[in-house]
């Protein structure tokens, strides 16, 4: 039965949906937005992005990394660059919007929707490019902030735009699962989270992600 399904993969710009979801004040169960997806359609991949600093002693993305691995995704990193600017400031690089396209441009004829987990309009030309190939896109971000983590104009291109905080009593954790002391370590990871990380909420790719307690017990 599930042949006849539509056949859908997820494509989640991990610094984004992280950026977008806290910015709304909740956290993602990613097992329970496994299991949203997979009740929607024939999941063929989920396919989860995200760069990592290698030089940390500790990063608090690698927990998430090791879980999702093992959990039903295909994660896809990377390691950041650093780079000094034209006024001399260290900066750190970790762009992950090349992977994603290829991964989703080698999917194409295997799939029926492309849902992707961003609101970057760096992705508008690469929904156009899936939409020539046949397949439909669903982009998931917000117009619920101020301004809003989706660009208009991949908002505009999307066949669906779906804004996450519809979907948050579905593929949200409740707050009161979180073990105790989570608030204090996120504040300090989020100290020792490396400046690429802590840009505005404008770029959404700019934040750092939970290393813990991402599904449900």
């Amino acid at each position: 039965m599930a042949r006849d399904m539509e056949k859908i993969a997820l494509f989640i710009d991990g610094a984004n949906l992280y950026a977008t979801t806290k910015s709304l004040g909740f956290d993602i169960d990613y097992k329970r937005l496994l299991r949203e997806f997979q009740s929607r359609g024939y999941l063929v991949r989920a396919f989860y992005y995200t760069a990592i600093v290698e030089d940390q002693e500790y990063s608090s993305i690698r927990p998430l990394i090791d879980w999702l691995d093992y959990n039903g995704y295909t994660v896809v990193t990377k390691a950041t660059k650093e780079f000094v600017d034209q006024t001399g400031r260290r900066k750190v690089k970790g762009n992950m919007d090349i992977e994603l396209a290829v991964n989703a441009m080698e999917m194409a004829p295997h799939i029926d929707q492309m849902i992707l987990f961003s609101g970057d309009g760096d992705f508008r030309s690469l929904v156009e490019a899936m939409q020539r190939k046949g397949v439909r896109v669903t982009v998931i971000s917000t117009i619920a902030t101020q301004p809003p983590m989706v660009a208009d104009e991949l908002r505009r291109q999307a066949d669906q735009f779906i804004d996450i905080a519809e979907l948050q009593g579905k593929v949200g954790r409740d707050p009161a699962e979180r073990p105790g002391g989570r608030d204090l370590r996120e504040g300090r990871e989020m100290r020792h989270t490396p400046q690429f990380l802590q840009r505005s909420a404008v770029s959404a790719r700019a934040v750092s992600q939970p290393g813990d307690d991402f599904g449900e017990e």
